[in-house]
C-alpha cells in the first residue's frame, strides 16, 4: 500500500534570486481570535456538498510592477474579487475530521526561512499566560519541532499548534500570536509565521525568459486551494477557499486582505491591483469567470 502523503503548506513565499540578489522584500493570518460558534448554529454542510471543486474558469490580470521594472504581477481576479472570508469559530469545519475547533492549525506552521522563525521568536517572548493557553508548555519544553523531512515548524501539542488557544480559554480562542497583535494594535502579519498570515492567498514566483532575451520575475497572486498543500492537500477533511459556506462576505478579498496584499505586493502594486478589481466589479455585464463558491 502506498504511503499517504501528509499535507504541508507551501513555503515558496520568498522571492527567488537573480544573480545572487533578491528581487525586493516581499513577504498572510487567517483565523480571527476570540470568535465562537453562534448558539443554535445550523447544520454544517458536508464537505462534499460544500466545496465547489478546483478546476474552473478564472480571470487573470497581468501588469508590470510599478515599483520594479524587472517584475510583473499575475493576479487571479476571480479569487481576489470573490466574497470569501475566514469563518474560524463560526462554521469552519477544520482540515481534520473531528477537530473543527482547530481550523487550519492542526498541522502547525512551517517557517519559510530563518528570518521568519527569528521574527516570530521575538513575539513569542512577549506572550503571557493570560493570552497563551500553553505558555508553560511552550516556554519549558519548547515551541518548535522538526517534521519528518527535518523542516522546522511550530510544535504540535495535543493535536494542534501549540499557539492555538482552545475554546473556553479566558484569553480568547484561536491563535495566541494573533491575539497578541490585536492587543498591541498591530497587524497579525507582524507576529505570525509567514504561511499563517498569507493563507489563503498564495504567492508564487517564476522567471520568464522573453523572446528578446530579457528576463522578468513573474509574481503570481492567487487562491491557496488544496493544491497549495501539496499532494496531501487532497486528503484534508475540508478546505475553505472553495466552500460556499465561507463565501458570504460583504467586501471582496482584495479589500479585506489589504494589509496582507500590500505586504505581498508593495503599496504601488496593490493600488494597481485595486484599480483592476474595481473595474471588474463595476462592469455592467455579468462577471466573466466568477468564483463558483460565491453567492449568486
Amino acid at each position: 500500500m502506498a504511503k499517504t502523503k501528509k499535507a504541508k503548506t507551501d513555503k515558496s513565499s520568498k522571492a527567488p534570486k537573480k544573480n545572487g540578489k533578491k528581487s525586493g522584500k516581499q513577504n498572510k493570518g487567517t483565523e480571527p481570535s476570540g470568535t465562537t460558534a453562534a448558539a443554535g448554529e445550523a447544520r454544517r454542510p458536508r464537505p462534499d456538498e460544500d466545496e465547489q471543486g478546483l478546476d474552473f474558469a478564472r480571470a487573470w490580470a497581468e501588469f508590470p510592477d510599478p515599483a520594479d521594472d524587472e517584475q510583473v504581477f499575475r493576479c487571479d481576479l476571480t479569487w481576489l474579487t470573490s466574497r470569501w472570508s475566514c469563518i474560524f469559530g463560526s462554521g469552519c469545519q477544520g482540515i481534520q475530521a473531528g477537530r473543527a475547533d482547530d481550523g487550519c492549525c492542526t498541522l502547525g506552521a512551517h517557517f519559510s526561512d530563518e528570518e521568519d522563525e527569528k521574527r516570530v521568536a521575538g513575539h513569542v517572548a512577549k506572550l503571557t499566560p493570560e493570552i497563551w493557553q500553553h505558555h508553560d508548555v511552550g516556554t519549558e519544553t519548547g515551541w518548535i519541532q522538526e517534521d519528518e523531512d527535518g523542516d522546522r515548524q511550530t510544535r504540535r501539542y495535543e493535536g494542534s499548534c501549540v499557539f492555538q488557544n482552545r475554546p473556553g480559554f479566558p484569553g480568547g480562542a484561536g491563535c495566541s500570536l494573533h491575539i497578541l497583535a490585536l492587543r498591541e494594535g498591530r497587524e497579525p502579519l507582524e507576529t505570525k509565521p509567514d504561511v499563517c498570515w498569507q493563507l489563503p492567498v498564495r504567492r508564487t514566483y517564476e522567471w520568464i525568459d522573453r523572446p528578446d532575451d530579457t528576463r522578468v520575475l513573474q509574481i503570481s497572486i492567487g487562491e491557496y486551494d488544496r493544491r497549495g498543500w501539496g499532494p496531501g492537500g487532497h486528503d484534508l477533511h475540508w478546505w475553505c477557499t472553495s466552500a460556499t459556506s465561507a463565501h458570504g462576505a460583504g467586501d471582496p478579498v482584495y479589500v479585506t486582505y489589504r494589509p496582507e496584499l500590500i505586504e505581498l505586493m508593495g503599496k504601488e502594486g496593490y493600488d494597481r491591483l485595486t484599480e483592476l478589481c474595481e473595474q471588474r466589479l463595476a462592469s455592467q455585464l455579468p462577471l466573466v469567470a466568477p468564483h463558483p463558491a460565491d453567492p449568486v
